[in-house]
């Protein structure tokens, strides 16, 4: 039975910033689990990793987390939806951290003109001990049973196998003959779509040992067809419509052609398998006769044209031709056995590859030069990272991960990257591909018009200036002589003040307050608006200005924000009061689950306020009722829903703590130019999120997404990223 995959990270506190390599090792276990030495990453943990069904990373190019917050109104699916979120140390090299890809492919002797390998003595005829299929096989040539998969290989490979879970519904071939050298070999492939099932039948095609068409049949699925992966399978919607054949039709007809002792061959086998819901015992798998080293596996278009010399899988055709692909895995068995492993292993297929994937890299250079993006420079550099590339050994799934976007991201040609031209194409092409690959990474760019340093500045301004006007109160008026101490008092029990101000321009005197988290700001318009302090009845009211004319609605849409969902705050704590003591008191609160206690992040001293998380809503608001003239230590407590989380309290602390100042002349000209776009990037942010939820319900279930907003760190300065993560669970929502 499929568990639920779900994550929990303690992103609750301040110190929620992730560097590069923290997400790294997140993107490495979430993709390959405990294989390849992947663990469990340090800051937040993965239940169920087995049962991701893929893993979609969403990169918003050039953003900040100036940009989600500056338009936080228009990303009304990111904010309802993703509920785990982090601040994202900027990088100047984004993508080459993002896939940890540590491998140079340039020429290392350009008088060669091919890289060396990993290992020399590949490269030398007279000495092949090195490569994996000398190791595997040894030299001399050997019958067609020496390459057929053991029962613990086919185990390990995910192939059906008798009595094994997930099997039991599963038809035999019946082909239960002793096998030897002489028996026949017969290639077998499968087109698949996605239904609501998962991958099923559309097309099968079976050749016998002279490549001659024994089945090339459509195949109508049983369950709602959800993609019909035309692209790769060539099966289109009005092909199936007038075929009757059904999945129990092929599986009689294969068991009546296949011979008791026959061999299948095919390549990565186990999926055409599993997807024909058949068992047969004997098969030889090309993805793992033509051994590489690391679990790594070869595609079938590359063998093809490097040891048959055939074109197969060519890009003018619409799909895949399974017939194609089945007598082409049949020809590679075939010229394995007879020319055997030391023949196989001459051919450096290593280097064949390399040299191949080098000659792609270069027409890709020639093609992108033009555009100057800032990607292209990643072309022409060398990865000084020492972390072995993941999405490498991600080939051992049978199938390359997938990058799309705007400019060419991928210097190794380990992945399928596909360039467009429009945030809408990369969308459309993301809603066929991503379903076929268990990693993809998503770019959509804003356009260079958009990305100017000045823009940056402005915006980052224009969201310093809104926070400091939500984080402020203006309160009064009081009498001329009133005691401005148990003014602090009073507006103190509200939560941590960063400064106040007496404001004298009035004709009878205010006070001017700015704390330091929103909720205290709030909390002070709620619960002291016409209340009497030092003897006076005042008003409390935040600034008025043209940006502050939807704080109500902004205020509302944090309250309603999935990450504050079931977290509340609390002020009036004593500064003296530690974790342990906050712990004791509020334990018989229900459901409790997560305590944060804000520090002064220089003095490393406790606030007078504290976050409470619980595991359901319900016993949040009932925390709320609780609370009510509640007192700790002797002091009365102030509660309300949370506002802001980990990550924007930690930011909010460095706003207070800069002096952000800049020359009237450069600002003014800042902003001049950033409203005469403005309009247009809020109309861009609510496209993006738009498209973003577009993607996010195609997924399937158990899917974990990924959105970054990767931050700047140019020599213009830098900006802190965003990212924002959840598991797609059933009806849309995510699991936590």
């Amino acid at each position: 039975q499929e568990k639920p995959c779900r994550l929990s990270a303690a992103l609750l506190g301040g110190d929620c910033e992730i560097s590069q390599d923290q997400l790294y090792e997140l993107l490495k276990y979430a993709a390959l689990g405990k294989c390849h030495n992947a663990a469990q990453p340090s800051w937040c943990r993965v239940y169920h990793q087995s049962h991701l069904a893929g893993v979609v990373v969403v990169v918003l190019h050039e953003m900040s987390q100036v940009h989600f917050y500056r338009f936080y109104l228009q990303f009304k699916h990111l904010r309802k939806v993703f509920q785990h979120r982090f601040t994202l140390t900027p990088s100047t090299n984004f993508l080459t951290s993002l896939y940890g890809e540590g491998t140079d492919l340039r020429p290392q002797n350009p008088a060669q003109g091919l890289p060396s390998t990993s290992s020399e003595c590949v490269t030398k005829s007279s000495d092949l001990q090195c490569d994996p299929i000398i190791r595997r096989y040894g030299e001399k040539k050997r019958g067609l049973t020496s390459y057929t998969l053991t029962l613990e290989e086919q185990k390990k490979n995910d192939y059906p196998i008798k009595g094994s879970p997930g099997c039991k519904d599963y038809v035999s071939t019946e082909c239960d003959q002793q096998r030897t050298d002489s028996s026949p070999l017969f290639g077998l492939d499968c087109e698949m779509c996605l239904t609501a099932k998962g991958n099923e039948v559309t097309r099968v095609s079976l050749v016998d040992a002279q490549g001659q068409c024994l089945l090339n049949e459509l195949v109508k699925p049983e369950s709602t067809v959800m993609n019909y992966r035309t692209r790769f399978s060539g099966i289109t919607k009005k092909m199936l419509l007038p075929v009757k054949t059904r999945l129990s039709d092929i599986q009689t007809r294969l068991k009546k052609m296949l011979p008791h002792d026959a061999v299948l061959v095919g390549h990565s086998l186990n999926s055409d398998l599993q997807a024909l819901e058949m068992i047969h015992p004997s098969v030889i798998d090309t993805s793992l006769l033509f051994a590489r080293d690391e679990g790594r596996r070869f595609k079938l278009k590359f063998l093809a044209k490097a040891v048959l010399g055939k074109e197969i899988q060519c890009e003018q055709k619409l799909g895949h031709d399974p017939t194609e692909d089945a007598r082409a895995a049949l020809e590679l068995a075939q010229f394995f056995i007879e020319q055997g492993p030391a023949k196989v292993a001459e051919l450096n297929l290593e280097m064949l590859l390399t040299a191949e994937k080098l000659a792609e890299v270069s027409q890709n250079k020639a093609v992108l030069q033009p555009q100057g993006c800032g990607v292209q420079k990643q072309l022409n550099e060398p990865s000084c990272l020492s972390k072995p590339c993941f999405l490498d050994c991600l080939q051992v799934t049978g199938q390359k991960p997938l990058l799309l976007g705007r400019q060419g991201l991928d210097s190794s040609s380990l992945c399928q990257s596909n360039l467009s031209t429009s945030n809408k194409q990369i969308l459309q092409r993301a809603l066929e591909d991503v379903p076929l690959s268990t990693f993809s990474i998503i770019q959509f760019s804003l356009g260079p018009e958009y990305i100017a340093s000045h823009l940056y500045a402005g915006l980052n301004e224009k969201v310093r200036s809104k926070l400091t006007d939500m984080l402020t109160i203006y309160a009064g008026p009081f009498e001329e002589s009133f005691c401005l101490k148990s003014v602090k008092k009073e507006f103190g029990r509200c939560g941590p003040i960063h400064s106040l101000t007496v404001v004298t321009e009035t004709f009878q005197p205010y006070v001017r307050v700015q704390y330091e988290v929103l909720e205290a700001a709030q909390l002070a318009v709620e619960s002291l608006n016409g209340a009497e302090v030092a003897g006076s009845c005042i008003k409390v009211q935040r600034p008025v200005t043209a940006a502050m004319l939807d704080c109500d609605v902004l205020i509302k849409e944090l309250e309603l924000d999935v990450e504050n969902e079931g977290v509340i705050y609390v002020a009036g704590l004593k500064k003296s009061l530690t974790e342990t003591d906050l712990q004791e008191e509020f334990s018989h609160l229900k459901d409790l689950e997560t305590l944060f206690l804000p520090k002064d992040l220089q003095s490393g001293k406790h606030r007078n306020c504290c976050f409470l998380k619980f595991q359901k809503s319900e016993s949040a608001v009932d925390a709320l009722e609780a609370i009510k003239g509640w007192t700790v230590k002797g002091r009365e407590l102030r509660s309300r829903n949370a506002l802001a989380s980990g990550h924007l309290w930690r930011w909010i602390w460095q706003m207070n703590h800069s002096s952000g100042k800049q020359g009237k002349h450069i600002f003014y000209k800042q902003m001049e130019q950033l409203s005469d776009c403005e309009q247009d990037l809020r109309k861009k942010m609510k496209k993006l999120d738009h498209h973003i939820k577009k993607l996010y319900r195609s997924l399937q279930n158990n899917t974990l997404c990924v959105v970054l907003f990767p931050g700047v760190n140019s020599t213009h300065g830098s900006q802190p990223g965003l990212g924002l993560m959840a598991i797609k669970t059933d009806g849309g929502r995510s699991a936590c």
